[in-house]
């Protein structure tokens, strides 16, 4: 599932394709991925218009072009794809952005579980991500301090509600964890100062090295890269991890690292 390092690379993927160049037609092959907007009106509102500098909150890209804002989110299987308007066209290619140029930016979704907004104005974007909390590679110590200490509920929960923070996911939340040697089932609440110190770096660090690599990337020394392993263990101590279930999402920890809670 695309995390806040996949959006990112997504965004970059925009702004060297896409910014600067006016679009020139909007193909719609499956209005499935639209949401509020029909192909018509999406085809009116940007067709002529030029793509800006993209920004990104959380797991949602916004496209910006002067005028309305195009809205994105990856769901589980998105994908922003850049190329040229006489490429193939692939199974799972939603809609299709002629760029000046011959340029083609593409939707490619295959479960189409999220998808594209349009937002005319700032109200219709601020309505659109209401609901978000602060983005977790920009929020601030004290912003960060203020809205886990006024969570209930587990730490792995409130660091993958995206009305807590935004962007982090399952592989992310998990790798922060272990990195700062916390307990998923720990009390969000419950949190010493120098725990939260520590739980803050770590997301930054970790957060960091997963924008550059694109990804959470399944490195040896990461425990992304032994999650999925058929006898799992800890890179750090060699202890088995653990496999639980959390808010319905599946989690990783390592008993002997993560005492705590």
């Amino acid at each position: 599932m695309p995390e806040l390092p996949d959006v990112e690379g997504f965004r970059q993927v925009l702004a060297s394709c896409a910014k600067g160049r006016v679009i020139r037609h909007v193909d719609v092959r499956d209005a499935g991925v639209l949401h509020g907007v029909d192909a018509r009106r999406l085809r009116d509102a940007l067709e002529g218009r030029r793509f800006g500098t993209p920004e990104r909150h959380g797991k949602w890209l916004l496209a910006r072009t002067g005028g309305p804002t195009l809205v994105l989110h990856f769901g589980m299987t998105g994908l922003l794809v850049c190329g040229h308007a006489d490429d193939p066209v692939e199974t799972h290619d939603r809609v299709l952005f002629t760029l000046g140029g011959g340029r083609q930016l593409r939707f490619r979704d295959q479960r189409k579980l999220q998808g594209i907004w349009l937002a005319h104005d700032e109200s219709d974007l601020e309505r659109l991500l209401r609901r978000q909390g602060p983005d977790a590679l920009a929020v601030d110590r004290a912003r960060f301090d203020e809205v886990l200490v006024s969570r209930r509920g587990h730490l792995k929960t409130a660091l993958t509600d995206q009305s807590v923070l935004a962007g982090l996911g399952n592989l992310l939340a998990d790798e922060i964890l272990w990195r700062a040697r916390l307990r998923p089932d720990r009390g969000a609440r419950d949190l010493t100062q120098e725990d939260r110190r520590r739980l803050f770096d770590e997301m930054r660090r970790t957060l960091r090295s997963s924008v550059t690599a694109g990804c959470v990337p399944p490195r040896d020394s990461w425990l992304t890269g032994h999650r999925d392993d058929r006898d799992p263990r800890c890179p750090r101590c060699g202890s088995g991890l653990r496999r639980s279930r959390m808010a319905g999402r599946g989690t990783v920890w390592c008993p002997e690292c993560q005492r705590d809670g």
